[in-house]
């Protein structure tokens, strides 16, 4: 197939717009024409935008509905980590995103799961160790170590982190880090160890650090971790060392928008254009040696048209020459997914949510969740008591969480958690990184046992219930993480339950997307695992 397209064309590179023509032929780009200057009512025509890091898992999509939904706004290409997945099935979950993914045109690239599990202090459903990894790395579908999220592993030369970290290096696929908070000579010597990126600054001051050493920022925008703010400055005088990333991309906001939503606020802080699309669209390719078409001639025809360099409406988006998705409309058509998991508990009865009051004890460890925020503080507190349990505390909202194991029938793990905002009812979730195991929160033992047990009714999904009065959920068939059904009808699904949480009183942005990091043991300060409360700076088991 051929096909002509005239418009105004950014060369990033050479910081050049121009008006001309783009000759494509069988999925290559054949010439490129330079005709006149700029033309004022053309649309302009540049390489596609990636997101150079996010767990598809997240989206609650296979790999070929994330596609279908991204490339609407541009996204032409992931850096994908299926660390997800990877938790809950082992290698054959990371074998069912490679294949899920080959079955659109969209180019996924996957790396190898570092951290399975991401530490000794949660149960998950498998493990991957240095010589599985290795295995992993040796494929040509693996294109990076993903996210060493074992920091204290890597200054402590730990040897299954480091075989890991040498594998990487011995196939010269780059290694991805994740070290919220490290600075100074700490910093240093994780750089030094062959780490590349981080995307988990929470300051600019942090950023700076590690820019200092050598390592890339992501600035990642996601729908519940949000450090746009905290770091876009730095693109002013670090063009080629940011990239821009969501990590954790909810159905919802991803059908809203993607890389081109970061584009346009970056514009409108007034960041040089060139800057923009350069960690939009060129730094990731070149960081991760991505065989991707960068709007040259004889490359790979992936390119979107978008309407202007201000809000960056996306008019067409094309992959190897295939056009995939015209204003607003997706070309990627729905097919059918095979179902993978890994769910062994049983229902639960209220009963296993009571917690005996320690009479010893006048305060309890809680912990505070931030809206927009990965870390959480932790905090003493006055507890409820009723009939000689710590029961939930709406006044001061205070409320129950629960982590239930989902591989294996053991005791509840019980902790407390600010800032969550129900009055009424419960919710649940068995997304809940890094293991996956089922989280709740809730105001009475009654509804948050109800919503547990529609989880493992389901084996799988996100759910609501007050007390047998009201109930939803959404299943999430494919390893209790991905739904199995067209990617917009889960948005809408997503949507009606998210608007349910909130009816319940949760006033946080993504209350479903908060309690699926109130389990992520390796960000600080405190957190709830399947084995009990978990104190990050320590990283001990309180």
């Amino acid at each position: 197939m051929s096909f002509t397209l005239s418009g105004n064309i950014i060369d990033i590179e050479k910081k050049k717009i121009f008006f001309g023509e783009v000759v494509v032929s069988n999925g290559k780009i054949v010439s490129i024409k330079e005709i006149a200057t700029q033309q004022e009512n053309a649309s302009f025509i540049l390489p596609g935008f990636i997101d150079s890091h996010v767990h598809i898992e997240s989206s609650m999509l296979v790999p070929a509905e994330f596609a279908k939904l991204a490339v609407v706004h541009g996204t032409v290409a992931t850096i994908s980590d299926p660390h997800e997945i990877a938790n809950v099935c082992g290698l054959k979950g990371v074998e069912f995103m490679i294949e899920n993914g080959k079955k659109v045109p969209f180019k996924f690239y996957f790396g190898a799961p570092s951290c399975v599990p991401a530490t000794v202090f949660e149960t998950a459903g498998a493990s991957l160790n240095s010589a599985e990894v290795d295995t992993l790395l040796a494929k040509e579908e693996i294109n990076y170590l993903s996210e060493m999220m074992n920091f204290p592993g890597v200054l402590h030369h730990d040897e299954e982190v480091m075989k890991k970290i040498h594998s990487a290096k011995k196939y010269n696929k780059p290694v991805d880090g994740h070290a919220p908070g490290l600075r100074g000579e700490d910093a240093r010597n994780y750089v030094n160890a062959g780490i590349t990126t981080d995307h988990e600054c929470f300051t600019k001051e942090e950023a700076l650090d590690k820019l200092k050493y050598g390592m890339k920022i992501l600035i990642r925008e996601g729908s519940a971790a949000k450090n746009f703010e905290a770091l876009i400055d730095l693109l002013h005088d670090y063009e080629d060392e940011i990239m821009f990333c969501s990590d954790d991309k909810h159905p919802d906001s991803l059908v809203k928008g993607h890389i081109n939503e970061l584009c346009k606020r970056a514009v409108a802080k007034g960041i040089d254009i060139f800057k923009v699309l350069k960690a939009a669209c060129i730094n990731p390719v070149k960081h991760y040696s991505m065989k991707m078409g960068l709007l040259k001639t004889a490359d790979p025809a992936d390119f979107i048209v978008v309407k202007d360099l201000e809000n960056f409406q996306v008019e067409a988006t094309y992959i190897d020459g295939k056009k995939v998705a015209g204003n607003g409309t997706s070309n990627i058509i729905t097919s059918p997914s095979e179902l993978i998991n890994n769910f062994k508990c049983h229902t639960k009865k209220a009963k296993d949510f009571f917690v005996k009051r320690n009479n010893d004890e006048e305060k309890i460890t809680a912990i505070e969740a931030l809206d927009g925020q990965l870390i959480t503080n932790k905090i003493l507190v006055d507890p409820k008591v009723e009939n000689g349990g710590y029961v939930s505390n709406s006044e001061n909202d205070i409320l129950k969480m629960a982590v239930v194991n989902r591989y294996k029938d053991v005791p509840v793990a019980i902790g407390f958690v600010k800032n969550f905002g129900l009055k009424r009812g419960a919710i649940a979730s068995s997304v809940a990184h890094d293991s996956h195991n089922i989280i709740a929160v809730g105001l009475d033992d009654e509804s948050i046992c109800r919503a547990v047990n529609l989880i493992i009714e389901n084996r799988g999904g996100i759910s609501c219930a007050d007390n047998g009065s009201i109930e939803k959920v959404l299943a999430l068939p494919v390893a209790g993480l991905m739904s199995n059904d067209d990617g917009y009808n889960v948005a809408d699904n997503y949507s009606n339950i998210d608007r349910m949480a909130k009816s319940f009183g949760s006033e946080l942005s993504a209350p479903f997307m908060t309690l699926s990091f109130m389990a992520l043991l390796v960000i600080p300060h405190v957190k709830l695992s399947d084995l009990g409360l978990f104190d990050g700076d320590a990283f001990k088991l309180i």
